[in-house]
């Protein structure tokens, strides 16, 4: 008698440590599965240029200051505005190296809830932008794009083979760039770029940051105020913050 309560007693605690060491490694293969999802949602194909700190902006002259930061949607009209009146000047900003410019294409005009959608022209043209930063035309393609905007948006004008006919114009035509529009090598970029938004309170585009302070260019009354379509209004804003 004896013997059998030793032997259910000893089945009980063999029962109960197989039940504690599946629950261990059921746990165990749950932590690692959520890590590796975890790295999988962090990793993010970038371009040249490209820094996480500056939430996934590209940057010209990193170790400059000030700081100017341009958030922006090539299929925004405003942004063609602003591109068109300082377009010259930023460009020197980049070429002098005494500026901080960080650019932050986003994919801000239709998308879903704030996520682009892989047919979104938005995406897709910050994308290619992106594949010519690769190929250290970044600049030129910056404008391209904007001089290549469509009258409506998301028209369906920017395809990819109308975007690497326009990369040619300027100077692009290798097989690498080709395959990196095709393939949507950095829309996943695209989408982690626009992700930081709202963390930085940006929510219309352009949105225009100088030393981590807005331009505000929506209320005149207000003391931030500068009209950023007014070359020289926008030029004596940045003087005023340290631009040389």
């Amino acid at each position: 008698m004896a013997q059998r309560k030793v032997e259910k007693a000893n089945a009980e605690k063999g029962t109960k440590i197989l039940v504690i060491g599946m629950v261990i490694f059921v746990v165990a293969v749950g932590v690692i599965f959520s890590v590796i999802s975890n790295n999988q949602k962090n990793h993010v194909t970038t371009p040249s240029q490209v820094s996480k700190a500056d939430d996934y902006g590209i940057v010209f002259n990193a170790k400059a200051t000030p700081r100017l930061d341009i958030w922006e949607d090539f299929q925004c009209p405003i942004c063609n505005a602003f591109e068109a009146s300082n377009n010259a000047y930023v460009n020197e900003l980049v070429k002098g190296k005494k500026t901080k410019v960080v650019f932050h294409p986003v994919s801000f005009i239709g998308t879903n809830g704030g996520q682009p959608l892989s047919s979104d022209e938005s995406a897709h043209a910050a994308a290619v932008a992106a594949c010519a930063a690769d190929s250290g035309k970044f600049i030129e393609m910056h404008k391209a794009l904007y001089m290549d905007q469509a009258t409506t948006e998301n028209s369906g004008k920017w395809t990819d083979g109308h975007l690497v006919l326009l990369a040619a114009n300027v100077g692009i035509s290798t097989p690498a760039f080709a395959q990196c529009v095709s393939s949507g090598k950095y829309l996943g970029w695209t989408q982690a770029i626009t992700a930081t938004m709202a963390k930085n309170k940006v929510t219309g585009t352009p949105t225009i940051f100088l030393n981590g302070k807005v331009l505000n260019y929506q209320t005149k009354t207000a003391k931030n105020y500068v009209n950023i379509f007014d070359a020289a209004a926008f030029k004596k804003a940045l003087k005023a913050g340290g631009v040389l």
